[in-house]
């Protein structure tokens, strides 16, 4: 017979929901926090690894039964958890980096990164969906993690306000300007011929 201490913590539904449920809404939400992640890490691994440590300490709240606050909150704890974890590595990961460049200065090369889309979708074009990704990358990150938290997130200003720590104007606006800034880049591409849209 199995330890149940054995489970990993992801395999352990909180106490709110029955495994099926928790699997279900896993299932659910796992792609739009993951195209956050994604945005908010320096590759497709680094999102996952941050992704998967928020929903542990999301579970490790409802256990302790420390987490404040229904299922409707789930998703802004893990938008802010998602952010704050990336940021932490991200800083681990620039410290570790210059360690290395001044122990190994010779190595300029570095190698191109593995490209891993953000949309997945059968029915989108890949030449305009690799120009949407690479466009949103170029965006400022305060108005492309609005872009994403809204349309794939589906999270509203107010929401996304909360779980950025700014007003639901200030939301509103850096989507707008986002969405014009994006408008401009894809114009400017389908100009030169890079888009066929």
């Amino acid at each position: 017979m199995d330890d149940p201490t054995d489970k990993s913590p992801l395999q352990c539904a909180p106490a709110a929901l029955e495994p099926a449920a928790w699997h279900a809404w896993l299932e659910h939400q796992g792609p739009k926090l993951l195209l956050f992640a994604r945005q908010q890490t320096r590759s497709h691994e680094d999102a996952e690894d941050v992704l998967q440590d928020a929903l542990v300490k999301l579970i490790e709240k409802l256990h302790s039964g420390e987490f404040v606050g229904g299922q409707e909150f789930w998703m802004p704890y893990i938008y802010t958890t998602i952010r704050r974890l990336a940021i932490d590595l991200s800083r681990r990961d620039d410290r570790r980096k210059r360690r290395e460049d001044s122990v190994t200065a010779d190595l300029d090369a570095e190698q191109g990164e593995t490209f891993h889309p953000w949309f997945d979708s059968d029915s989108s074009d890949d030449e305009t969906r690799t120009q949407l990704e690479a466009s949103l990358k170029e965006l400022p990150p305060k108005f492309a993690e609005v872009i994403l938290m809204k349309i794939w997130g589906e999270q509203t200003f107010s929401e996304i306000g909360e779980i950025l720590g700014i007003s639901q104007n200030t939301a509103a606006s850096r989507y707008r300007y986002g969405l014009e800034a994006l408008k401009r880049q894809l114009g400017g591409a389908r100009r030169r011929g890079d888009l066929s849209i």
